[in-house]
């Protein structure tokens, strides 16, 4: 009897964005629930999207969940030591004034560890686009207190509730000078995408809150134990107000998240005014 003969697949499985990941390094590590996998979908996309010569595009990330970002994209990439994310970057951007510097990492990294480098990164304006993932808690490491962990939030370390004042991370960039300034959850995906893709695209320093739920640390102390609930919780709680004052955006908790896109402004970026 004559045997069928095999035929490759007419197609194979592809997707665009598999060129612009290490599909090596996958799956990814973040717990079940995390936002972190949607966060950066939402930035691979961005970046896929972009006009950006991704030959010339870094990210660089420091150290907490959010910093594994870096490792995972199909890019040069620097994952730096705790709260070093901004320095480093600044560093290959002055090196390399052709480069697209990105920085992609945590609330506990950037605002709390290296919050004394974000903010004069942001008075100078050094041309670099800052992404921060806010849980709330310092994940990564057992779920402590964290410079954004709102008041009465319980954490590790706070079990009976948090007493100091938190970050409100918009308002902490606009403050310090950024030109580009905006917040969404991970729930807004198609709005994160657009602002991440606008804030790749300005010159100047630009920022990206995204406010993503760790129901393994965070969630389980306040009563947001899975992504469901979370995702619920920003459906529920969120309202968009482009153009809103970042000094008003605080989020407390329980209570409402504005997102929307704060500020987007020109201004001249670090050594536009340097004598020739």
């Amino acid at each position: 009897m004559e045997q069928p003969v095999e035929t490759e697949m007419a197609h194979t499985e592809h997707h665009p964005l598999d060129e612009l990941l290490r599909q090596d390094r996958l799956p990814h590590i973040w717990c079940p629930g995390c936002g972190l996998g949607t966060a950066m979908t939402c930035f691979v996309s961005a970046l896929y999207k972009s006009c950006l010569d991704l030959d010339k595009t870094v990210v660089v990330s420091g150290i907490g969940c959010t910093g594994r970002v870096a490792g995972y994209v199909r890019l040069d990439s620097f994952h730096t030591t705790h709260g070093r994310a901004i320095p480093f970057a600044t560093g290959l951007k002055l090196g390399n004034p052709d480069l697209k510097v990105i920085v992609f990492s945590g609330d506990g990294d950037l605002a709390g560890i290296g919050g004394n480098h974000f903010i004069h990164a942001a008075r100078r304006n050094v041309d670099i686009t800052v992404i921060c993932v806010n849980n709330f808690n310092y994940g990564m490491t057992g779920g402590q207190l964290g410079p954004t962990t709102p008041l009465t939030a319980r954490t590790s370390t706070s079990p009976r509730g948090n007493l100091e004042h938190p970050f409100n991370l918009p308002y902490l960039a606009a403050g310090s000078g950024a030109v580009y300034v905006a917040r969404w959850t991970v729930l807004h995906v198609r709005r994160l995408e657009k602002a991440i893709l606008q804030a790749l695209e300005k010159k100047g320093f630009s920022f990206v809150e995204v406010i993503s739920p760790c129901p393994t640390l965070y969630g389980r102390w306040n009563r947001l134990r899975d992504g469901l609930d979370n995702m619920r919780y920003y459906a529920e709680h969120s309202r968009i107000e482009h153009g809103a004052d970042p000094g008003e955006v605080d989020i407390d908790l329980g209570g409402e998240i504005v997102v929307g896109k704060f500020v987007d402004i020109d201004k001249p970026v670090w050594g536009e005014l340097a004598p020739a």
